[in-house]
């Protein structure tokens, strides 16, 4: 699959691109040029130069070395809400999946109500209730996505569950446990990776909404939608300071969503002939 994966250029580029923003993410300190926090009110709104890549804000802050940093607020974060997601919607999925009967019907009957309510509605209701700050953003965004997760990855349970190698493992006795974790998780995994690949950008988008409205990452954290919000005050005098982080986004979604294509049409080929 990896061979595969790598014949692709566009894919190769995106996974290089996804990999280098990880790495900066993970050494902040080695790539950004200036104290993310320090403010210099005499420097505010300073145009480009070798000491500030992109310029400052409105307090004189490095906004390349705020992007830097960012990544940390931004992208891990967003790793670590479908982390915990795709983990309760695995979990809660195959168990509805292999399991069937009045199992999977209690499990589908709450997913359902869980999902007859607007996703971003619900997350922002409960952010209101609980309080701004990005822990209960991430808390909001695992308590009403894993339904979504749930059904797909039923779904997924569902078409391994009657293949003649599970029919052949019930007919010798085989236990449950050990049908799931070494005939159905192992064969499932790939397409839950897929999975979490195509929806990264959205978490990412998401986080990036609930900063962006005051509700995420709280300032002097640097955030890239708390840093586009900032911008936004001064967008027809100084149109430039939006662009770094709106530009961050805009490549970073785009290329998770270009990788997680490509693993899809390796992952069934037939999609890609559609």
């Amino acid at each position: 699959m990896i061979a595969k994966l790598l014949k692709d250029k566009l894919t190769v580029i995106a996974l290089l691109i996804i990999l280098i923003i990880i790495i900066m993410g993970i050494f902040p300190e080695f790539f950004a040029t200036n104290n993310p926090y320090e403010q210099d009110i005499m420097n505010k709104y300073a145009q480009y130069s070798l000491q500030y890549p992109l310029g400052t804000d409105n307090l004189g802050r490095c906004i390349y070395s705020r992007l830097i940093y960012a990544i940390q607020s931004t992208v891990f974060l967003s790793f670590l809400i479908m982390f915990c997601t795709l983990t309760i919607g695995t979990i809660i999925g195959v168990c509805a999946g292999f399991f069937e009967g009045i199992i999977d019907e209690i499990i589908m009957r709450v997913v359902d109500v869980m999902l007859s309510f607007p996703t971003q509605v619900m997350i922002l209701s409960i952010v209101g209730i609980l309080g701004v700050g990005m822990q209960n953003v991430i808390i909001a965004s695992i308590a009403i996505t894993w339904a979504w997760y749930a059904r797909m990855i039923r779904g997924i349970t569902l078409k391994y569950r009657y293949k003649n190698y599970m029919f052949y493992s019930t007919a010798i006795g085989t236990s449950d446990k050990f049908m799931i974790t070494k005939h159905l998780l192992p064969n499932i995994f790939s397409e839950i990776i897929v999975l979490a690949t195509l929806d990264i950008g959205w978490v990412i988008i998401s986080i990036s909404t609930l900063s962006f409205l005051g509700l995420g990452v709280q300032a002097p954290t640097p955030e890239w939608g708390a840093m586009l919000s900032e911008a936004k005050t001064v967008m027809i005098s100084h149109p430039q300071q939006m662009l770094p982080a709106g530009f961050a986004i805009l490549i970073l979604v785009s290329y998770f969503n270009l990788l997680g294509d490509s693993l899809r049409d390796i992952m069934d080929p037939k999609e890609s002939i559609r």
